[in-house]
Order: structure tokens, then C-alpha cells, then sequence
């Protein structure tokens, strides 16, 4: 079995950014995957989710920000320059057998992260928050043969802009509704680090909880998944528009 690694990865089009952090995930690895990320302004929702209960659409056409969807599940994010995003793979089963918890994982590893930075904080409902705000989003997606966690950490990205982009609370609320908080960012909180500091500290916490991470570029499998899900998925609008999925 080989052993932790973090793929060195980056694509101009969200839409192949989304494609290939599934992509991770249907590559099944045997071992421990870390890929740390950044999209262009976009708005993306969760597998389930209905996009007019979500997002503002006629301001994000306006504004010229596209709205897609993910293949995990869990709330709405804005995703831009300033919103780093982690995601982790792990295998089925861990070394010894055992279940894997994706969102613990998860959860240890952003909480590790933040107290790096020398932010307290404290795990909530899918996410982390600083105070009373959320400063990091979980969502999970599992398959038969492996778990698909990943974050979103606020680094700069202004809580105004995330709110122009999503809507309130439904006066009806349902079950696959985003869960509304209040956000800040690092930056809010007067931590003004850059993105490379941020990464570093990932990284840094990342290597502490799975071991010594092995740096690569995505493999033969990753890739062949990635231009499958970009032609039956993320290249499809009706995948964003509706869930639906090219046959």
C-alpha cells in the first residue's frame, strides 16, 4: 500500500475543479489523499440542492458568476481567490480495519489548521467556527470504496460578498436547505495571512495527522476520471441546473 500523498493540481474552469476533486474519490486510492485548492467567483451548491432556494440567481448572472453543483452534499458556498479549499480522501476502511469517520478527519484537520494560524475554535454544525461565525464549510460524500471530505477555509473573502451571492433563510424551511450562518473570514478576524501561509499550514497539520505526505502529480486514474466526470457531469448544464446527469 502506498501511503499519504497530496496531488499538486489546478484547472482555470470550477467546473474542473469540481470534476476532479470527485475525480480523487472515484480513483479509489489505498491510501490517504490531500489536494488543496482555489476557484474563480462561483456559486456551489450541494448534490440535492434547489438553486431558487439558494442562491441569488439573477445577481450572480449580472455579476457573471456561474452556479454549479458538487457531487457531495451539505450547504451552499462562494467559492473565489480568497476561499481555500481542502479536500480529503481517505479509504474505506483505515490501516487496522476500522470505519473511517470522514468528518472527524476533517474536522481534526481544519481545527489543527486554525490553531496553527493561532485562531481558537471550536467544530459546529458541518463546519468550524471562530466565535459566533463560521469560518470553515464540511460536506462529505461517500462511495463503496472510499470517503470524499472537504472544507472550505475563509482566508480573505469578505462575509458581503458571500451574502450578495445567497439568499436568506426560506420562510419554509426543508431538509436539504443550506444551514444559514454568520461568516468571517481569517482575515475579519484580523489574521491577515496569505494564501501561502494558510496552504503551509495545511500542509503542516495535514503531515502531524496522516504522516509524512508524498507530493505528486495526479495519476493515469485520477485523470481518465476527471475527463469522464467533465464530460458527463460537470460539462453538462443540466448537472448544475438540475442534478440531472448525462447518460
Amino acid at each position: 500500500m502506498t501511503g499519504p500523498s497530496e496531488v499538486v493540481a489546478a484547472f482555470d474552469d470550477p467546473a474542473d475543479n469540481l470534476a476532479f476533486d470527485e475525480a480523487l474519490l472515484r480513483a479509489a486510492p489505498e491510501a490517504p489523499v490531500l489536494w488543496i485548492w482555489r476557484n474563480t467567483d462561483s456559486v456551489v451548491v450541494g448534490r440535492g440542492q434547489k438553486i431558487e432556494r439558494e442562491v441569488k440567481a439573477d445577481v450572480c448572472a449580472s455579476d457573471g458568476v456561474p452556479v454549479l453543483r458538487r457531487a457531495s452534499g451539505g450547504g451552499t458556498v462562494f467559492h473565489d481567490p480568497g476561499n481555500l479549499n481542502i479536500t480529503l480522501v481517505l479509504p474505506g476502511l483505515g490501516l487496522s480495519g476500522e470505519a473511517v469517520k470522514p468528518l472527524e478527519a476533517l474536522g481534526e484537520l481544519m481545527t489543527a489548521t486554525v490553531a496553527e494560524l493561532g485562531l481558537p475554535s471550536r467544530l459546529g454544525d458541518r463546519g468550524l467556527f471562530v466565535g459566533d461565525s463560521k469560518l470553515c464549510g464540511f460536506a462529505v460524500f461517500r462511495t463503496r470504496t472510499g470517503l470524499l471530505a472537504h472544507s472550505t477555509l475563509l482566508v480573505s473573502t469578505a462575509a458581503e460578498r458571500v451574502g450578495r451571492y445567497l439568499t436568506s433563510a426560506p420562510a419554509d424551511p426543508r431538509p436539504l436547505d443550506s444551514h444559514r450562518s454568520q461568516v468571517a473570514s481569517l482575515a475579519e478576524h484580523g489574521l491577515r495571512k496569505g494564501v501561502a501561509e494558510v496552504t503551509a499550514a495545511v500542509r503542516l497539520a495535514a503531515a502531524a495527522q496522516l504522516g509524512e505526505l508524498t507530493t505528486r502529480k495526479p495519476s493515469a486514474r485520477e485523470r481518465e476520471w476527471h475527463g469522464s466526470l467533465r464530460h458527463t457531469r460537470y460539462h453538462y448544464p443540466e448537472w448544475h441546473s438540475e442534478g440531472a446527469q448525462r447518460k
